[in-house]
């Protein structure tokens, strides 16, 4: 994350700046408000912080003239209340009190920038995903990322671009449904001076700033067609041209984009062109729902109970039983964004030493509305053994071992053979003749579950 300071802040840069370095951003510091544009300009940042005694009111018009889309937070003494109800009527999005508080610029940058990136996951579902994407990340070739809002879909971009060869490049992501029409082009493209009414001075813009490593464009389908063309030949030639340029300018990127529509569909109603969804569509990753991967709700809930109890000072606290078999039969229409808040509320209004159903307060579709029944009731029942005390290994065969792990996650998914050999990571038949062997040698071995045949083993 890129943060660029502005002004003096009564002294307290050194301090700022060690706490913003220590939340994994890259700080930069001018001192004068041109300086500050100049940086947007050439560089770019993804927030700035800016003294309050500086003239806020101008930055922010001056953005909004040369069409630079960047959060400004304002900072001064703790005293002046005055100063920061100024900072937020000038347009600032929040004012933070001087000394420094290390908790709210953290809170902060955390806002901006969402700061955790990692991937918590379990379900076999996910796991192929990511699987495919660290197949194809090492590639140039763009690459589509689909699901539903709420799946993870920047996420997998970022996981993507960290496992590519570009990977101590830039990566930048631009939100296409965020930017106004009017703006989207010269936050791509960038602009010159004279382009238009406030170009003051040339911009570069996210493309020349990705040059070398990854572009993610964020919600593609709200993109307007006409911009659309420009962005095909773009990804032809390889090349940009500036609004109100007459140069083109080599860039080397390479392109993700992201979709919670179904673009086949958009390219039929012709909101999307079709030249430019079978160039971007050079690899598709689909991402599953949360309902459609139910290993995940559990291992998921317990992460962001974890999270939100230390960001809170609030003691850790486990999910309950009866709470995380509603969590599991929830429909989660708003996918992981919708548990992160539930969890988020729930460690927030729990009471006693763990969190039960009584915090748990779901929105949108009622319990137990998981289209797959069966699934959720395995999943139940592998939260169950997941959430158990492990089993004593010391003093076992392999071949114990072996047999122990395959009817535990066979009883776990109520006698489901697929489901049993996708989570273990063997062929049906693998574990089909194992079954049989255990069975020839006394060893009771779960029935399959309704409606499933119990083949025998080739």
């Amino acid at each position: 994350m890129r943060l660029l300071i502005i002004g003096t802040l009564d002294g307290q840069i050194g301090a700022a700046s060690q706490i913003a370095m220590a939340r994994g951003a890259k700080v930069r510091h001018v001192v004068t408000l041109e300086a500050g544009l100049e940086e947007l300009r050439g560089q770019g940042a993804d927030l700035v912080m800016i003294d309050v005694k500086c003239d806020i009111r101008t930055l922010i018009d001056s953005l909004e003239a040369e069409r630079i889309v960047v959060p400004v937070v304002a900072c001064g003494i703790a005293s002046d209340a005055s100063a920061a109800v100024r900072a937020i009527k000038a347009g600032a999005k929040e004012y933070i009190p001087l000394p420094p508080d290390a908790e709210l610029i953290a809170a902060v940058i955390a806002a901006v920038t969402q700061e955790s990136h990692n991937i918590v996951f379990k379900d076999p579902r996910m796991s192929q995903t990511l699987k495919l994407a660290e197949q194809v990340a090492n590639s140039d070739a763009s690459i589509m990322i689909t699901g539903e809002s709420g799946t993870g879909k920047e996420l997998v971009a970022r996981f993507i671009h960290k496992k590519s060869r570009r990977t101590d490049k830039r990566f930048v992501a631009v939100n296409c449904a965020a930017i106004p029409e009017n703006l989207l082009e010269s936050e791509l493209f960038g602009h010159e001076k004279g382009a238009f009414t406030g170009a003051v001075a040339r911009r570069i813009g996210k493309f020349e700033e990705a040059n070398g490593g990854t572009l993610l464009l964020d919600e593609i389908s709200e993109m307007d067609v006409r911009l659309q063309s420009k962005l095909l030949r773009v990804l032809q030639e390889k090349e940009i041209d500036r609004v109100g340029g007459s140069q083109p300018v080599k860039v080397d990127v390479r392109i993700l984009a992201t979709s919670n529509r179904n673009m086949e569909e958009e390219v039929r109603k012709g909101t999307f062109r079709e030249d430019l969804y079978y160039r971007l569509n050079v690899v598709t990753l689909a991402l599953p729902a949360l309902r459609e991967r139910p290993l995940d709700i559990s291992v998921l809930a317990d992460h962001f109970i974890k999270r939100y109890s230390e960001a809170n000072g609030l003691p850790a606290r486990a999910l309950s039983a009866e709470g995380r078999q509603m969590l599991i039969r929830h429909s989660w229409r708003g996918n992981v964004r919708e548990l992160e808040n539930c969890m988020h509320r729930a460690v927030l209004l729990a009471q006693g030493p763990e969190i039960g159903a009584e915090a748990i307060l779901l929105s949108g579709g009622a319990v137990g509305t998981n289209p797959d029944p069966v699934v959720a009731q395995a999943a139940v029942a592998a939260a169950s053994v997941t959430a158990g005390s492990p089993t004593g290994l010391v003093g076992k065969t392999v071949a114990e071992v072996e047999r122990d792990l395959i009817l535990d996650t066979l009883n776990a998914y109520l006698g489901n053979r697929t489901h049993a050999a996708n989570i273990l990571g063997i062929s049906i038949r693998t574990l089909r003749n194992k079954l049989k062997q255990y069975a020839d040698d006394g060893v009771a071995v779960p029935p399959p579950a309704g409606g499933e045949p119990d083949r025998a083993a080739i």
